[in-house]
């Protein structure tokens, strides 16, 4: 028979490992935890994968990292953060969103609490609207109740039929709660082209005029953008609510690409890659991309999207 000492020293050493195992902490560093209350985005970690990442987007960078850090401080947001990137494929939207995922939860887009939305592949039938709207409603009442620092991001939405977008509204606005389930901590993220030929013309007017891509700021091209891709029918936001209650906080535009640019892309892949930096390289790389305006191929038509395939032909140099 057990001595009763030794059965009381048993138990204890099971009850104090049980709740060793089950302390969030230890459970968290195996399973992914949903960032606890209170949470705060670490700044520097993010301003670091910014600027290291992300080339040619000064607008781009001051305006997200501002908005982001200045709602993770906030213990009491009114509503959920919403920003909409735009610019031409290639100048860094789907990085940002990635980088920006990865900052909230470590694992990035492989997170059980990050959702990918692709126009062409979640919502390709014009004739399935209705239902597409009552699904991404259910979808996004379900993670956030699990989850209420969900991070939700919207490809294509220049591929988005009309209407089916203005199914999150209620979850944008204003409200503390919607059937009892708050949406205040959440970020959604829309990502288009639609607005690129906007943005693209105003930088070339800058540099025309002789002034620094630098001193282009926000004001000088979020009202166009709003304006001009609430007036798209090529915008999933065409007429949409969201723009019209205001519930956007931020347009925010990508800028063309400059050959510089472009460079700083190929060195920053040969290194992900474990190269040394060969210049040569680098700028054969960056002479094969096309330009424009065809007189004086200022910026790259493509951004940096080809880049990766383009140093593939290179790989024997």
């Amino acid at each position: 028979a057990l001595e009763p000492l030794s059965v009381g020293l048993a138990l204890g050493v099971a009850s104090a490992l049980t709740g060793y195992l089950s302390h969030p902490r230890f459970y968290c560093s195996y399973v992914e935890c949903c960032p606890r209350a209170g949470q705060r985005l670490n700044a520097s970690a993010l301003k670091a994968q910014l600027d290291d990442r992300l080339f040619g987007q000064h607008l781009a960078k001051d305006v997200v990292l501002k908005a982001v850090l200045g709602f993770s401080n906030n213990p009491s947001p009114k509503k959920p953060l919403m920003l909409s990137l735009h610019g031409w494929a290639g100048t860094g939207k789907n990085f940002l969103s990635q980088i920006l995922a990865e900052q909230v939860h470590p694992a990035g887009l492989r997170s059980k609490f990050v959702h990918l939305f692709l126009a062409t592949l979640h919502f390709p039938h014009h004739d399935q609207v209705k239902l597409y709207k009552e699904q991404l409603q259910n979808w996004i009442r379900g993670n956030v109740s699990a989850c209420p620092s969900s991070v939700f991001i919207f490809d294509e939405m220049d591929k988005m039929h009309p209407g089916v977008i203005d199914a999150i509204k209620p979850f944008l606005d204003y409200y503390e709660e919607v059937d009892g389930v708050s949406y205040r901590k959440a970020i959604f993220i829309f990502l288009s082209n639609a607005g690129g030929d906007l943005i693209n013309k105003a930088a070339l007017d800058f540099w025309t005029s002789g002034k620094r891509r630098e001193d282009i700021q926000l004001k000088d091209l979020e009202p166009l953008l709003s304006v001009g891709v609430f007036n798209n029918k090529n915008s999933g936001l065409w007429h949409s609510s969201i723009i019209d209650r205001n519930l956007i906080d931020y347009f925010v535009p990508f800028l063309p690409l400059e050959q510089r640019h472009v460079k700083m892309c190929v060195r920053a892949e040969m290194t992900a890659r474990g190269y040394a930096v060969d210049e040569e390289i680098v700028q054969a790389v960056a002479d094969e991309m096309t330009y424009f305006p065809k007189e004086q191929k200022i910026y790259s038509d493509k951004g940096c999207k080809t880049v990766q395939a383009k140093l593939d032909i290179h790989e024997d140099l």
